[in-house]
């Protein structure tokens, strides 16, 4: 049966266009730096978000007005949502999706049931990718809802909760491999504390990288070859979060050695939670080489907690694929949108109309962003007040050709110190330039 019967399939229209069901930036067949944009954005929908988000908050009820939930049984629910779903990729025209297990089929009375109902709606799911172009970009578990995880899952102090999580990942890389996903990503929701006075920080962050290591065992095992992800969220649920940011989740697979085997999957809502900017982390993690794929959101400047809504900041987007660009595209990632319509936002039609208004964003930013590489507009800023450091003193201290008696002599030899401009607000106002022309540019 159709879900979405007055949606029809989502077209390129131009800057000029007022259709709210299609798109004005994103055309999936243009070219940047020689790849489409369906190639090089590789937009996902988050399955969580997406078909199982009921737009609830603490104050009401939730409002989401949802064909697939005239089923009140909770399998029959489960089965239809995977027909809305592929029902919604292929009029939307996305190449990817990605989901938690708990998403797609109902938790049993026990983990021999919840298995069970997973593989009854796996089965349906890949019937269905035999027929479709969307894929797997990827997968992982909810270990973290369930009341038993209260105390947290690999970082619980009840061992038997550690074996219930690695049974639940153990059954998710299986999943894994049968859909083809492309990435396993690791969120650890619980995966944190309240109070030292009743942590053992350190057998916990033990038990987190032994986890950790006997996942990526398991995977090589069965031969899953996916790219193994963290995603770094602070605050929420716990006061103190082992995944902070990604210098906190570097500085941890660094201690481990597992730097080698993951990445970070980033999510800009997280980043702002942080104190940071989206393109801090996404640099960070850049710069280190560790930028995996991206949970395409933002958050609200006014509230101080995840609010998860769809891209629309020109400046985030353009910022973001200015970076992701720089890095070379996301290789195996993608730009997954971990995004949630308003609880005003109710009605099945919103769903498209949201990710239409992300997937734009990222197009315009990804426009905006590659012209100020191929100008070099960014870089030569860069280059120019950082040229102290390319000859004299400067370049003896990058090559390490110096020291700390050299440098005084140096120093005392100074008549004055002339410091630049930074030229903020003039960067700012090229940037503006460059959103504002490629707008006018279509």
């Amino acid at each position: 049966m159709a879900y979405f019967d007055n949606i029809s399939k989502i077209k390129f229209e131009g800057a000029k266009s007022k259709d709210p069901l299609a798109f004005k930036f994103y055309n999936p067949e243009e070219k940047i730096n020689g790849q489409t944009m369906e190639e090089s954005l590789r937009f996902a929908v988050a399955y969580w978000h997406t078909f199982a988000e009921e737009l609830g908050d603490p104050f009401g009820a939730g409002t989401a007005q949802r064909p697939w939930d005239k089923f009140t049984d909770p399998m029959d629910k489960a089965k239809a949502r995977v027909e809305a779903a592929f029902e919604f990729f292929e009029k939307l025209g996305v190449p990817y999706f990605a989901f938690h297990d708990v998403d797609i089929a109902p938790e049993g009375s026990n983990l021999k049931e919840t298995f069970e109902n997973q593989d009854i709606i796996v089965d349906m799911i890949e019937d269905y990718m035999k027929d479709s172009k969307t894929k797997l970009l990827w997968n992982t578990v909810n270990n973290f809802s369930n009341p038993m995880f209260v105390h947290g899952a690999a970082t619980s102090n009840n061992a038997d909760v550690f074996a219930y999580a690695a049974a639940k990942v153990k059954k998710a890389l299986e999943v894994g491999k049968r859909l083809g996903s492309e990435n396993y990503v690791f969120w650890g929701g619980r995966e944190g504390y309240e109070s030292l006075l009743n942590t053992n920080m350190g057998l916990e962050l033990d038990n987190l990288a032994r986890f950790f290591h006997m996942a990526k065992d398991y995977a090589n095992e069965i031969g899953f070859d996916a790219q193994f992800l963290i995603e770094p969220k602070p605050k929420e649920p716990t006061s103190h979060q082992y995944d902070f940011d990604v210098a906190h989740g570097f500085a941890f697979l660094q201690k481990y050695g597992l730097d080698d085997v993951f990445k970070f999957n980033i999510e800009a809502n997280h980043a702002t939670l942080a104190g940071h900017t989206f393109e801090h982390e996404l640099h960070y993690a850049r710069i280190n080489g560790m930028l995996g794929s991206v949970d395409a959101n933002q958050g609200h400047p006014l509230l101080g907690w995840d609010t998860d809504e769809f891209p629309s900041d020109l400046y985030a987007t353009t910022l973001a694929m200015f970076e992701i660009l720089k890095n070379g595209g996301l290789g195996r990632g993608g730009l997954n949108f971990d995004s949630k319509v308003r609880r005003t936002s109710f009605k099945p039609e919103d769903l498209f109309k949201a990710h239409i208004v992300g997937m734009d964003s990222f197009a315009l930013g990804a426009k905006v962003a590659q012209r100020l590489i191929d100008e070099k507009v960014l870089d030569s800023i860069l280059d120019n007040r950082y040229s102290s450091f390319n000859d004299g003193i400067g370049k003896d201290i990058v090559e390490g050709n110096t020291d700390f008696k050299q440098l005084q002599d140096y120093a005392l030899g100074l008549e004055k110190i002339d410091n630049e401009s930074g030229n903020l607000e003039v960067i700012k106002g090229l940037l503006n330039q460059y959103i504002v022309t490629t707008i006018a540019e279509g």
